[in-house]
């Protein structure tokens, strides 16, 4: 489900008191976007590029170093929880490529010692001995993108993989040393039925993935599909896929943890995980976002140059713009990430990582425990599950 912006100021709970320092910083991520793919989908709005015959690997390793060399005043001291390879298609750059970046990011900045590097990849992208060389490299988690694995749908996204080659995906990574992935699979797909959409569900489950993100097809703007909207099905048959693949993903052990975002015990993507719990992330790359909080309380989103030919372009800036939070966005852009977690989070973080008090919350609070959208559990800020179905509606319970 998504929020709708606003471009009137956001009031929560009445007057708020002055926003403090940040006593403890959130855990610190690094995001890397790899802008280029080998076709792009009709349905994609990422920012992605088709690729040249020859990518700029060099050069484009060398300006993502530059580029974090600009963020590290905002480190702190953290040392990196996760890293998260996005795109585009990471994959179709090179282990050389990827572990000069490694090496220089950790010269940079201190890894945890449990650190989780996760890369995005697609089945057309795989080889045996590339994706060796990535585990060497002390990437340690796969997200693969699968979608279906049905010719005619696959064909109707316009995927460059079949469903083989999917098969074969989530095999060539356990061999390559990955015991840990994700496989991303949608349902809504053009005349999709609950047969088709189970089937493959089914199949995704018995590749054994640790982790599933099992999501519906919508329509952006700004993409084919937007413009030429293909035939998608009916809102009753949509609710029962995805009552049908609740139920399959629970019986088989896979926990919902977010509103898309299934896993087995114990593996929850970790930096997905610090997204939702409003932690920091570090955005380096074409077009990469990025969220950074610093002790005086100042928390900065910050967005980088998006065209790859202007992010490579020395005479122009990476950075394309920040905006410092106000203490009116900020209980907006704390719940609106953490009420997407089905446990929610400790009530605890809220002042933690925004400085601002708890009580400011109170009066939606309590307007959201009436209409049974939010749980009544003062340790806790977590949404019923009519209140996750129904994510939009809690949220304008704290705004006045």
């Amino acid at each position: 489900m998504t929020v709708e912006s606003s471009t009137s100021p956001l009031i929560f709970g009445g007057a708020q008191s002055p926003r403090a320092a940040l006593p403890v910083l959130p855990p610190l991520a690094l995001y890397i976007h790899i802008p280029w793919c080998v076709r792009k989908c009709p349905y994609c709005d990422f920012n992605s590029h088709t690729a040249s015959p020859v990518l700029p690997e060099q050069e484009y390793v060398d300006a993502l170093l530059a580029d974090l060399d600009q963020d590290l005043h905002a480190v702190h001291g953290r040392e990196l929880s996760s890293i998260f390879f996005g795109g585009g298609t990471p994959s179709l750059f090179s282990a050389e490529a990827l572990g000069r970046l490694l090496k220089g990011v950790e010269q940079r900045i201190p890894f945890a010692s449990d650190i989780e590097i996760t890369l995005e990849a697609n089945p057309g992208t795989f080889e045996q001995e590339k994706f060796r060389a990535y585990r060497a490299l002390g990437i340690n988690r796969l997200s693969i993108g699968i979608q279906s694995f049905q010719e005619e749908k696959l064909k109707a996204l316009g995927r460059i993989h079949n469903g083989d080659e999917a098969v074969r995906a989530a095999g060539m990574a356990r061999q390559a040393g990955f015991d840990n992935f994700n496989l991303d699979l949608m349902h809504g797909l053009p005349d999709q039925s609950l047969d088709d959409a189970l089937s493959d569900l089914r199949q995704a489950i018995a590749l054994k993935p640790t982790h599933l993100s099992w999501y519906q097809l919508t329509l952006e703007p700004n993409t084919v599909f937007w413009n030429q909207p293909p035939t998608l099905p009916e809102d009753d048959a949509l609710w029962d896929i995805q009552e049908a693949g609740q139920a399959l993903l629970a019986e088989h052990g896979y926990a919902q943890y977010e509103v898309s975002a299934y896993a087995q015990p114990g593996r929850p993507a970790r930096h997905n995980l610090n997204y939702w719990s409003f932690g920091d992330f570090i955005g380096i790359g074409a077009g990469a976002h990025g969220k950074l909080s610093h002790p005086d309380g100042r928390i900065v989103r910050t967005w980088k140059t998006r065209l790859p030919k202007d992010y490579l372009n020395p005479a122009k800036s990476f950075k394309a713009g920040e905006k410092a939070l106000t203490n009116e966005e900020l209980p907006f852009e704390f719940l609106m990430n953490a009420l997407r977690l089905t446990e929610g989070v400790e009530a605890r973080l809220y002042p933690e990582r925004t400085g601002m008090p708890l009580e400011s919350l109170a009066e939606g609070r309590r307007e959201a425990e009436q209409s049974g959208l939010l749980q009544v559990e003062p340790s806790r800020l977590a949404a019923t599950m009519r209140g996750q179905l129904f994510l939009n509606d809690l949220l304008q319970t704290f705004l006045t």
